[in-house]
């Protein structure tokens, strides 16, 4: 009898485990960049301390390198559920969140840590609150630098030295009103398409941040980056809405909190490959300035503002939050 009890004792024992095993949940995480980049080192590092602290209840993955899709289409799946996470730069969102087109507004935030501070605060938990009406939770905020313009002309210094220069900006009427407002011509182009477009004179410059402009090789025909810091587009460590509704209060808690810790550890490394990447386009020739007035920018950007909260005064507290901010 003793092993008879002993065998079904085993035998529940290896049935528990293994319906234990079958319910844990897998999550498909999207990530554009290669393993190597900040964000994609820091979305690991998110993935293994989920796994370690739910006890493998939830097992994140990263698929690097966008090849689970474009961004527009990994939002989509996000929001489906056909994708349990991803990062998302909140430039494209625009279309699907409106409120996140407040982000895309130039010279929104003064610097990079402003923007920490803000979505961090009270301002980020508004840009959740919005992007979980799409299907999606906003679990901690990424960085991804500040942009400035490079062309193969010559350096920026006033927005004079913009007006007739031909830009790529990425796809949101925003970013083509701001280089129109300069009194140049803003051109919607798909990324992969820039380095060739430089090189054959289609577009005569672009705007990206330091490590952009440096792993794209962008600065090989392009020799002249000129500080504006125009934008600053923070990005989200997000999770679908329905996926997350399906995790016990215990697990969301150390979730968020190591979304967080991965936060934390994507900005200190983009800090770093910032560096990394002046020294590396500096070395090779490019010829980085700062803008002598960067007032004179920011106010050529007015009238956007105005249009903008003309056609979406809901969102003018938004603004003025972000603003305040210290």
């Amino acid at each position: 009898m003793n092993k008879i009890l002993k065998i079904a004792s085993v035998s529940i024992v290896a049935l528990t485990s293994a319906a234990s095993i079958a319910q844990a949940a897998e999550w498909r995480g999207w990530a554009i960049h290669p393993e190597d980049y900040p964000n994609t080192v820091a979305m690991q590092s998110f993935a293994d301390q989920v796994a370690e602290v739910t006890e493998g209840r939830i097992a994140p993955t990263v698929y690097a390198n966008g090849i689970l899709g474009s961004q527009p289409d990994a939002i989509e799946q996000v929001r489906s559920g056909a994708l349990a996470w991803a990062n998302f730069n909140m430039g494209p969102m625009g279309e699907i969140v409106p409120a996140t087109n407040v982000l895309s507004l130039p010279f929104i935030f003064r610097d990079v840590e402003q923007m920490h501070h803000a979505m961090d605060g009270d301002v980020g938990q508004q840009f959740s609150d919005a992007l979980s009406e799409a299907g999606i939770v906003a679990l901690s905020w990424f960085d991804s630098g500040s942009r400035s313009f490079y062309n193969t002309k010559k350096p920026i210094h006033t927005p004079a030295d913009v007006e007739g220069l031909k830009f790529r900006v990425m796809n949101n009427d925003l970013y083509v009103q701001m280089v129109d407002q300069l009194g140049g011509n803003a051109t919607p182009m798909a990324y992969g398409e820039v380095y060739q477009s430089l090189q054959t004179g289609v577009i005569d410059g672009a705007e990206n941040n330091y490590p952009s402009y440096e792993s794209s090789n962008h600065y090989e025909v392009a020799k002249y980056y000129s500080i504006t810091n125009h934008l600053i587009l923070p990005e989200c460590l997000c999770v679908a809405e329905s996926v997350w509704e399906g995790v016990s209060d215990e697990d969301k808690a150390a979730v968020k909190e190591a979304a967080m810790e991965a936060a934390q550890l994507q900005r200190q490394l983009w800090a770093e490959r910032e560096a990394k990447s002046l020294e590396v386009v500096e070395a090779a020739g490019s010829m980085v300035n700062e803008v002598e007035d960067p007032a004179a920018f920011q106010a050529a950007m007015e009238p956007i503002y105005a249009n903008f909260i003309s056609a979406h005064p809901d969102l003018e507290s938004l603004i003025k939050d972000i603003q305040a901010t210290e």
